[in-house]
């Protein structure tokens, strides 16, 4: 039962995703909000929804570890899994804003968080408001200094035309999926930890954080397949920053998140400190701004590593 709760709540996510994004981008054309800004804002804060909704939802329930290693997971994932499976389909572009701000952004954000966990064992009301609000205004940065015409996440024009009564369905089934998904993960991955012996904070790293990255590494390799459109570096490294900052500071506003598994500090956060780090010195390697096959298998090799010493570790 516990398995089927698992495979409904991801698919509930992924449903209520897409009809969020869809609805919340519809509704941003109906306020006359430029594409840019769209692409920008409203569809990274869209698409980390589901993300936000489990990781409250778990520290609401009593499984504060889900709720942090949801998050630290899906960073580790979006690098090493991601971003490596992509790179070994088609080679990666990677432009000068990676190491001039994107980059240095994530650092920042994946430092303090750790120095938050860290100081107190707790991730609090306060620091969560600290990190929501450095998202904002990263985002008035990025805004004021981003050329009209700089590729940004994609937009779907059709949906500026949209009723309002299509924009209030699609907001109804999202929510509703969105609510039900969540809960059905949470409970069905608690049940999961119990019946093989390992932590909460383990299933949270690998199967939760990996099962919310799924629909982004499909697209992302149909799309480098069909040497239509390769996933942009910067939305990868985008997603990271939103989810620390406005997953992780939104739900510590909500409900403070402790460290209860001491894996999370020890281990996790380090790894996704580490995959963050890696990235700058491959990208500056041979074949400078682009991440190929080789880096990509690299990646990915890290990545089945550290998912092998995670559940060695978590037995």
């Amino acid at each position: 039962m516990s398995i089927v709760l698992v495979v409904l709540g991801f698919t509930l996510l992924v449903v209520g995703g897409e009809f969020l994004v869809r609805s919340s981008v519809a509704l941003s054309f109906k306020f006359n909000i430029s594409k840019m800004v769209i692409g920008m804002t409203v569809v990274s804060f869209a698409t980390s929804v589901p993300e936000l909704l489990v990781s409250l939802q778990a520290a609401l329930s009593g499984s504060p570890a889900i709720a942090i290693t949801n998050v630290v997971g899906s960073n580790i994932a979006n690098i090493g899994l991601v971003l490596g499976v992509t790179a070994m389909v088609g080679t990666i572009a990677v432009d000068k804003s990676f190491y001039r701000l994107n980059w240095p952004v994530m650092m920042v954000f994946s430092i303090v968080l750790y120095y938050f966990l860290k100081n107190d064992q707790m991730l609090s009301a306060i620091e969560g408001m600290v990190l929501f609000i450095g998202l904002i205004l990263f985002l008035i940065f990025l805004i004021k200094n981003t050329k009209n015409d700089t590729v940004v996440e994609e937009v779907d024009e059709t949906l500026s035309v949209v009723s309002n009564f299509k924009i209030g369905t699609w907001l109804l089934i999202g929510a509703v999926a969105l609510y039900f998904g969540s809960e059905w993960l949470v409970t069905g991955a608690k049940e999961i930890a119990l019946s093989i012996g390992v932590s909460e904070a383990v299933i949270g790293v690998s199967l939760i954080a990996i099962g919310t990255s799924v629909p982004e590494l499909a697209a992302s390799i149909i799309a480098a397949a069909k040497q239509e459109k390769a996933i942009s570096l910067g939305n990868l490294i985008g997603s990271n920053i939103f989810n620390i900052a406005s997953v992780l500071g939104l739900t510590a506003i909500v409900k403070p998140i402790p460290v209860t598994e001491p894996l999370i500090l020890t281990s996790d956060i380090f790894w996704m400190l580490g995959f963050s780090f890696v990235l700058f010195p491959l990208v500056m390697l041979r074949k400078k701004f682009e991440i190929n096959r080789a880096k990509g298998f690299f990646l990915v090799f890290v990545y089945g590593v550290f998912m092998f010493l995670l559940f060695t570790a978590g037995k």
